[in-house]
């Protein structure tokens, strides 16, 4: 079980025919190459779905189109199909550069370089440990090493600084692959000077400083402690073509570039579906009986299902919405939940729980519906080879690992796999599953009562709105970059960006928290207008579809009509920019009393609101400005 070998993912009978036939197709069909591209493929066969992608129309497609610029020490070009194939898994389509390997330099500083003209969206940096820290003689003294660490660190900060004179795109920095060999053996870090110590040294400061810089991190020093260095490194390939990562690894180092790419979209996984039986404990609960599962100490298998349980549990507390997904008699399933004193998974941990004899294809539809996500946010975790090939085949767009033999590996699985990547925790995402169960404590309460306007009122609700400010910054670009039902335009900025809007004063920001009687929602709203001549414009508008049906549409209105009068604004200018997701909010404009201006041929569409006409919206929520 090795990263290199994407071993998660399922292998296909008719791999090598369909493969063939999408590489014979003048014109493949994007949808085919997606579901291509989530099958187990090897370096050849990467690169032969890569070719088929190159005539792809994209025009065709829903997918997102992303340039990714490589700055390298040394030959990265047999790397960009992978990185292809692996956006491709994730419905991006990535454009790819790489210049001459050691003139990233110059590349950075001649504005009219090939690099000036593709203006990628994303920069990823890779520098080999030579390049940054030659041959240091093993005798130097320890001040002396200490500033040569330094000094390689300084470099590559400055490289980040001269990309950002020049782009606003997310930064990824390879971490320095540890391929120097060990002279001390394993007390390496004793000789501060041996090459392998600073190596190390380096990645930790590299650390420290994309923490400070906002830049994003590749750990191949983690992944190869891991996979073992010979999966990723061949040195005869480095001296002959001067390929730091070998071929075979391509395909997974691809991988890595477009977790860290697909994160900055949004478009990581949200949800963890789990099956029950024989996933989170051995054995069947309706047959065994709690005392017969196999569960906790007192038996190899059951302790490696308690440490399943622990990694999953740990998802779910820094911000994975974790649901149950079984064929099981209800009652039954909630058993050992409730009365397993082994059990680590809480019944107040699980955000949906859905247990009968129905199709697990149709329960997770069933699922997204009520955690209002889409379905390609799910990760459906199943031991039952049959369940799994099912929901793919019913539903391809759910992740389904291809689990190893044994739970002792069911972790390292899902760890491995990626589903999850993060850029960043906040405290938004480390309160998600609490906001999830007082929403089911908001649905029952609806679902009891027949009169929606007395529903509203008992919820007792605050909008509390705010500018955009450094302490909501990492939220606000998250939620920026991840939204896509309840978004108007779905346009995606970076920190830098919204930055400026911060410091422009022609331009209204807007940051809305909800709280009710259940709890706090967290930060479910953001709104950018740009004031051009008397017209407030509205560039974005999105909110989190767990507050929809509660008057917050109407009260951020409320707000950002003010908000327009305070900067003496005559109108409001709202659009709306279809996408295939975003078909929830086509109306949005009309029922909030919006005149339609303008309307193109693909739907998109212009809508205009005199400020001064707007009386404002009745609602039972209480705006707040916070302090």
């Amino acid at each position: 079980m090795r990263l290199a070998d994407l071993y998660w993912l399922p292998d296909a009978a008719d791999l090598t025919e369909r493969l063939r036939h999408a590489s014979r197709d003048p014109a493949p069909q994007w949808d085919e190459l997606v579901r291509l591209a989530n099958c187990r493929l090897d370096f050849v066969q990467t690169n032969r779905l890569d070719r088929a992608l190159q005539r792809c129309r994209i025009d065709d497609s829903s997918a997102r189109v992303l340039k990714l610029a490589v700055l390298s020490s040394s030959t990265v070009d047999h790397l960009l199909p992978g990185c292809r194939v692996a956006a491709l898994r994730r419905n991006l389509h990535l454009r790819t550069f790489a210049g001459n390997f050691g003139m990233y330099l110059q590349d950075l500083q001649d504005e009219d370089s090939a690099l000036h003209v593709f203006d990628p969206d994303v920069l990823l940096c890779a520098f080999h440990a030579h390049h940054l820290i030659g041959n240091p003689a093993p005798t130097l003294a320890a001040g002396e090493s200490d500033a040569l660490v330094d000094q390689a660190a300084d470099r590559i900060v400055q490289v980040w600084r001269l990309i950002r004179q020049s782009f606003q795109g997310q930064i990824i920095q390879q971490n320095v692959l540890p391929v120097c060999h060990n002279i001390v053996g394993s007390n390496e870090h004793r000789l501060r000077s041996a090459a392998g110590s600073l190596v190390e040294r380096l990645n930790a400061r590299l650390r420290e400083l994309a923490d400070e810089q906002r830049v994003d991190i590749i750990a191949v020093d983690r992944v190869t402690r891991d996979d073992g260095l010979r999966a990723w490194h061949d040195p005869s390939l480095w001296h002959r073509a001067k390929q730091e990562i070998s071929p075979v690894a391509a395909p997974a180092y691809g991988e890595l570039v477009a977790r860290l790419v697909a994160a900055q979209q949004g478009r990581s996984s949200k949800c963890l579906v789990l099956d029950l039986d024989n996933t989170l404990w051995g054995g069947v609960i309706g047959d065994d009986g709690l005392e017969g599962i196999k569960l906790g100490q007192g038996s190899a298998l059951g302790e490696a299902y308690v440490d399943f349980q622990h990694y999953v549990s740990a998802l779910g507390r820094r911000g994975v919405i974790l649901a149950v997904c079984s064929k099981n008699d209800p009652q039954n399933a909630r058993l050992p939940f409730d009365r397993h004193p082994e059990m680590v998974i809480k019944s107040e941990q699980i955000a949906c729980f859905v247990a009968n004899w129905d199709d697990k294809a149709q329960n997770l539809r069933s699922i997204a519906r009520q955690l209002n996500v889409g379905i390609d946010s799910l990760v459906f975790v199943d031991d039952n080879p049959f369940e799994r090939n099912f929901v793919r085949r019913e539903l391809p767009s759910v992740a389904v690992p291809e689990l190893p033999d044994g739970p002792e590996f069911y972790a390292r699985c899902l760890a491995d796999a990626g589903y999850f990547e993060a850029l960043h925790i906040t405290s938004e995402d480390q309160e998600r599953s609490s906001h999830y169960q007082a929403n089911m404590a908001r649905e029952q309460l609806r679902s009891s009562q027949t009169d929606i306007r007395s529903y509203l009122q008992s919820l007792d609700m605050e909008l509390r709105w705010q500018p955009f400010d450094r302490v909501g910054m990492l939220r606000i670009v998250q939620l920026i970059n991840k939204t896509n039902q309840f978004n108007l335009t779905t346009r995606r900025y970076s920190e830098s960006e919204v930055d400026a809007m911060m410091r422009d004063g022609s331009t209204v920001t807007l940051q809305l928290r909800l709280v009710d009687r259940f709890g706090d929602n967290g930060m479910i709203g953001v709104v950018v207008g740009r004031l051009q001549g008397d017209s407030l414009h509205l560039d974005t508008w999105l909110m989190s579809c767990r507050v929809l049906g509660r008057q917050v549409e109407e009260a951020t209105l409320n707000i950002i009509v003010s908000e327009a009068k305070r900067l003496g604004a005559s109108y409001l200018i709202g659009e709306y920019l279809p996408t295939q997701k975003n078909v929830l909010v086509r109306e949005h404009y009309r029922k909030l009393g919006f005149q339609l201006d303008d309307e193109a041929d693909d739907g998109a569409s212009r809508w205009l609101l005199p400020v001064e006409e707007f009386a404002g919206r009745p609602t039972f929520i209480r705006q707040t400005r916070a302090s």
